[in-house]
């Protein structure tokens, strides 16, 4: 790879699935095109990470075969195993509590992930590669599971943030941690296959030494966690977050966005017109940037760079919870 990738990942969902609409809606499809010429124009190739819902989207599988026909865009899985099929109930209310896909059994993971990934498979003629899980939520047997289906590449670790606290099924152990994962790729590796896995990009700032005993006493970690991921308000984070990985010589970054926050009021971030127009400046202007140093890349155009070039893989770390997010089985 000559130059590092920028990759744009968007999940690719409902309306507001923050606040559990039952049933949901999918109108932020028609909000997606703009946002596609936006890519377009900085030579930037988002992976649209695709659920039940919006596979099943009229607007959004004419945007998904135009991409595809121009190779323009990548389309993907992303599951919410509350509202993709087969839908037995887990709790008293799914659509409230949604909960885990790893919070079923696994011969129910397996179902779920073999339903929709046909459906994606049926409706773009594409073999799905890459893959994002609903809420973050993942562990050995999901990444094996997704490798017996033939997918290549996984997007769902988060370092530096645990999800420990997020419940999922009542009841459950919560979601993930992945405090001590690497944040470069590694390898789920089993004895009949393996899966790339490219952790978002996310930086361990430490705050000033004066101002870690207040963070503290306020109930506050004493360092920040940036996203690559807008909120209207991390313009300057975000910009960081670029000069950083250039410094440091990663061969990536990875975008995270969400199909309804290109919507007015489709997502908590951004309710109003306005927000969605400050949304799209700081697009612009982190596209911009990032265009002068990464060059534009999906999920599985990376994969297969990474396969090719021979890049090694991080080691995993020891003491990881390998029952709920283990890096090899």
């Amino acid at each position: 790879m000559q130059r590092p990738a920028f990759q744009i990942t968007i999940d690719t969902e409902g309306d507001d699935a923050w606040a559990r609409p039952s049933p949901g809606t999918t109108r932020n499809a028609r909000y997606l095109p703009r946002f596609q010429r936006l890519c377009e124009t900085h030579g930037m190739k988002p992976t649209y990470l695709v659920n039940w819902e919006m596979v099943n989207d009229g607007a959004f599988r004419e945007l998904g075969h135009d991409v595809l026909a121009r190779r323009t865009a990548e389309i993907g899985m992303h599951l919410h195993a509350w509202d993709s099929p087969p839908l037995d109930p887990l709790t008293s209310d799914d659509a409230m509590q949604h909960p885990y896909l790893i919070d079923y059994p696994e011969d129910r993971m397996r179902e779920k992930v073999g339903m929709l990934t046909d459906r994606l498979e049926d409706v773009f003629a594409v073999k799905m590669v890459s893959h994002r899980a609903g809420r973050w939520g993942f562990n050995a047997a999901y990444a094996r599971i997704l490798a017996d289906h033939g997918y290549r590449v996984d997007c769902s670790v988060t370092p530096h943030r645990s999800w420990r606290n997020v419940p999922g099924a009542e009841g459950g152990p919560g979601g993930p941690d992945y405090t001590r994962f690497p944040d470069r790729p590694f390898w789920y590796e089993f004895g009949s296959g393996r899966l790339l896995e490219i952790p978002v990009s996310t930086v361990r700032v430490e705050a000033p030494f004066f101002l870690r005993g207040l963070r503290r006493l306020a109930g506050r970690p004493a360092h920040r966690v940036l996203w690559l991921r807008p909120n209207g308000h991390n313009l300057t984070d975000m910009l960081y977050l670029l000069d950083r990985a250039e410094r440091e010589g990663r061969d990536y970054v990875q975008f995270v966005l969400h199909s309804s926050e290109l919507m007015p009021g489709g997502s908590p971030t951004f309710r109003t017109g306005d927000q969605i127009e400050r949304l799209y400046d700081h697009l612009d202007i982190l596209f911009t940037h990032a265009s002068a140093c990464f060059i534009g890349g999906t999920l599985g155009e990376y994969a297969d760079a990474y396969v090719h070039e021979g890049l090694g893989a991080e080691a995993p770390p020891d003491g990881v919870d390998v029952e709920r997010t283990a890096m090899r089985a």
